[in-house]
């Protein structure tokens, strides 16, 4: 794979504060992927799109995007990135489309396919049936997907998003979601920062963590599972009691431990194990078998899977400076 975005000991220190923002942070996003840039609030996450975005100077170290330094070639920079704030400035008394004609205007879009252009952003992000609207008519979900299509205009290769579900509604954080799907499957890369972990669950590739400006971890979500929990785990209902099933389990030899779930957890009531186990994909569909070969009546069988929230939880240490 090839790395879009190179972040090498990167350090920002602010004067007068008591500690850096960012800390000697070191990390690379190839192409192709949904990077979640997740930490608390202060943890230096939009100082660092600030300096990938060539809004803010580092104080040492280096950014690349698409090879090219953020420092050095800042307007090449500019050019392969679109950046998507927590919050757009928007002229509300343009129509939709004289919003984006304008900014590919700013990019130098051949004026001969910018109405084509605006047209496929706006049937993208939902809003080809405002497109003759004033922007100050748009609700905030509309305004933000508007916001998507404007860092869009230009076509570029990375795509950074800092905090871009703030403020939204459930459905409009849905809609959210399935955009930057869609621009993965168009080969965009996204890089993309939170603090909702719960929004990226099901749309992050890879992950970093970051804490009082320092990286914690880097990888794919599943690298980062499997470092923290080694061992598989399984859910498992039964029909009937689980106490035999325990017993049987507790004495298979790839049998790690056995706990009886959580009551309110449990699959409409019926009584569940959570069984940890060694060995792989294979491992836990073995298991399965076994348990219908001995005679036990499986209601549900399914593998637990470490959340980023809970991956964040394991992984930070909560310090407040």
């Amino acid at each position: 794979m090839t790395a879009i975005l190179e972040v090498s000991q990167l350090c920002k220190t602010y004067r007068k504060a008591r500690h850096p923002a960012v800390d000697h942070l070191s990390f690379t996003v190839d192409e192709g992927a949904i990077y979640a840039f997740v930490g608390p609030n202060g943890a230096g996450k939009t100082t660092t799109i600030r300096i990938i975005a060539t809004l803010l100077r580092p104080s040492s170290g280096e950014v690349r995007v698409g090879g090219c330094r953020v420092d050095a070639e800042r307007q090449t920079v500019r050019r392969l990135l679109g950046l998507i704030p927590d919050e757009f400035g928007l002229y509300g008394e343009m129509l939709v489309r004289e919003y984006l004609e304008f900014f590919a205007g700013c990019y130098g879009v051949d004026p001969g396919k910018r109405a084509t252009m605006v047209n496929d952003l706006l049937e993208l992000v939902g809003l080809a049936h405002r497109r003759d609207d004033a922007v100050q008519t748009l609700s905030r979900g509309m305004r933000q997907r508007l916001g998507v299509a404007r860092a869009l205009v230009h076509d570029p290769a990375l795509i950074v998003a800092d905090e871009p579900a703030a403020g939204l509604d459930p459905r409009a954080r849905v809609e959210l979601r399935e955009i930057f799907r869609a621009l993965q499957e168009m080969g965009k890369t996204i890089f993309l920062s939170s603090h909702v972990l719960r929004e990226l669950d099901d749309v992050a590739t890879h992950v970093g963590i970051v804490e009082q400006g320092r990286l914690v971890a880097s990888g794919t979500v599943d690298d980062i599972r499997t470092r923290l929990r080694p061992h598989r785990r399984v859910r498992v209902a039964f029909l009937g009691p689980a106490d035999n099933a325990q017993a049987w389990l507790t004495q298979h030899p790839q049998v790690i431990e056995v706990e009886v779930a959580p009551a309110a957890s449990r699959n409409g009531g019926s009584p569940a194990l959570l069984v940890t186990l060694q060995g792989g994909e294979e491992a836990v569909a073995q298991l399965l078998a076994e348990l219908i070969r001995a005679g036990f009546a499986v209601l549900a069988y399914t593998e637990e899977q470490d959340t980023l929230e809970s991956l964040f939880m394991s992984l930070t240490q909560g310090i407040v400076t």
